[in-house]
């Protein structure tokens, strides 16, 4: 976060800077600690990185990167065009893969430690900071996955970071960066615009009310603004199809969703050690004098937080921000630690420390046998149980395969109810001889349908047969998933159908009734 020398700038500009003593205390000293840990963390994702398997979204995203384009119906090009990169350099290399993710957590670490740093964190409270970071939920779950979320931590930490420098410096030439950061990020997702309303709504609460019309801070928007176009043209050309993934999330179709779950994450995302921790980041923010430079800062997160509540997005979508709060209470706790009985205090947050860390060790990483998962790892971090068994799912429709006369063989298709589904049988079935497998789901449904004469169909992803029995006039269950672990995740258990004849052709049922169920 110190890519360019300090600039002394104020954004009273024309005019006296003010005082030492009307702003904002100086930043703290530099410190190693934090790379040190940031490090460590992106040593550990490595090393771990190819345990278990490919998460359900990583499979669909090595898919969607063999149909590059500006967006798609549930993302941006950024994490796509990554994975075809990877999967270009080393096909099929789990730990390749996930090399980027491992990057970002131990940068997310660092970027952390830089921002306690920025509020004047001395070394022990940026090392603090930068610890509760790397035993953080949103660093290491996204970190051990190619993940949209993963990119999306990044972005926002780095925004974030440019938008305390901005207020603490008065230079507002940091808004390039600023908005640098955003139009990145929404060629990811478009979810960096929700903190840049957050931003926005900070200063227009507490000011200063003159970066409203600063024109670095509207040239930032303007970068912001221009790097977004080709996804916002991609949506709008195909009817803001995210629109509808959103409506789906906030009824509840999807994990981490609905209001209350979303208000519960917020105890452990973090974990549950820092919460106190970034609660008073908060109050510190919203009310210490010194601090009054950061309030827009301070007033992001209600806002930000208010609005995901209020669409029913997800729980961890405000996440960064919390990491943000984390770092302002770091500052906090370290004075705290320092006063009183000091000795009991930080003996109290060494032990609530390594509490945390041996926690998140088990539940956050793939650090435990697959084939013994305790059913609480995956109640507590449902990514996990998505890691587990692809292989096993993709012999388990073989075995139906194998099973229907040659004829029908010969000409039967997949049919998957998700996406992650479609991308395992993309990635397992050809060595197991298993025919292409198509899915209605998300963008699944835009890379192609079976040719109107593929009427003998293996259908998996339903748990029954009604929905399929509406576009085939026989519908036979042939087997069950057999994962051959007791790991309790979406696919393990689940009906594997043979369905023959087809009243209607692909061609009149695909975009009309099949993209719809899936």
């Amino acid at each position: 976060m110190d890519p360019v020398a300090e600039p002394v700038t104020d954004l009273d500009r024309p005019g006296p800077a003010p005082s030492p003593v009307d702003g904002p205390p100086p930043p703290g000293p530099r410190s190693t600690g934090p790379w040190l840990v940031g490090v460590a963390v992106t040593a550990v994702l490595l090393l771990l990185a190819g345990r278990y398997g490919y998460h359900r979204d990583e499979l669909y995203f090595l898919l969607c990167g063999r149909h590059l384009d500006w967006g798609y119906v549930d993302q941006g090009p950024l994490v796509p065009a990554l994975a075809r990169l990877a999967d270009t350099v080393a096909p099929g290399n789990l730990v390749v893969l996930r090399t980027p993710s491992a990057l970002i957590g131990g940068a997310a670490v660092v970027l952390v430690g830089a921002t306690a740093r920025e509020f004047g964190a001395d070394r022990a409270a940026q090392l603090f900071a930068a610890l509760l970071a790397a035993t953080a939920g949103i660093v290491l779950a996204p970190g051990h996955l190619l993940s949209t979320t993963t990119v999306d931590l990044l972005v926002w930490l780095v925004a974030a970071g440019y938008a305390v420098r901005m207020l603490r410096t008065g230079d507002t030439r940091w808004a390039l960066g600023l908005g640098l950061a955003l139009g990145v990020g929404m060629l990811n997702k478009l979810l960096p615009a929700l903190l840049g309303v957050g931003l926005l709504a900070g200063v227009t609460i507490a000011g200063p009310l003159r970066l409203l019309r600063d024109r670095w801070v509207w040239a930032g928007a303007g970068v912001a603004a221009l790097l977004a176009v080709p996804n916002l043209a991609w949506q709008a050309a195909h009817g803001f199809p995210q629109a509808s993934v959103a409506s789906s999330i906030a009824a509840g179709d999807s994990s981490y969703s609905g209001r209350l779950d979303a208000t519960m994450l917020h105890l452990v995302i973090i974990s549950p050690y820092a919460v106190p921790v970034w609660v008073a980041g908060l109050v510190a923010l919203l009310r210490r004098p010194e601090w009054a430079a950061y309030r827009a800062v301070g007033w992001a997160w209600p806002v930000v937080f208010a609005i995901v509540l209020l669409v029913g997005g997800k729980g961890y979508y405000d996440a960064p921000l919390l990491l943000v709060l984390t770092a302002a209470g770091a500052v906090v706790t370290a004075g705290w630690a320092a006063r009183g009985r000091a000795w009991a205090r930080r003996v109290l947050l060494a032990a609530g420390a390594a509490v945390t860390v041996a926690g998140s060790a088990v539940l956050l990483l793939p650090t435990l046998p697959a084939d013994r998962l305790p059913g609480f790892v995956v109640d507590v971090n449902y990514d996990a149980g998505e890691t587990i068994g692809w292989p096993a799912f993709a012999d388990s429709i073989a075995a139906v395969h194998r099973g229907l006369p040659p004829a029908e063989r010969a000409r039967a298709v997949v049919l998957t109810g998700n996406y992650g589904e479609a991308g395992a049988l993309a990635r397992y079935g050809p060595a197991r001889g298993l025919p292409r497998a198509y899915s209605g789901h998300n963008s699944m449904a835009d890379f192609g349908r079976p040719a109107d004469g593929a009427d003998v169909v293996i259908a998996v992803g339903w748990e029954r047969a009604d929905r399929l029995r509406a576009w085939f006039t026989e519908v036979t269950e042939a087997g069950r998933v057999d994962q051959r672990v007791a790991v309790d995740n979406d696919e393990n258990g689940l009906p594997i159908f043979v369905c023959r004849g087809m009243p209607r052709p692909w061609s009149r049922i695909w975009d009309t009734e099949v993209r719809r169920a899936s």
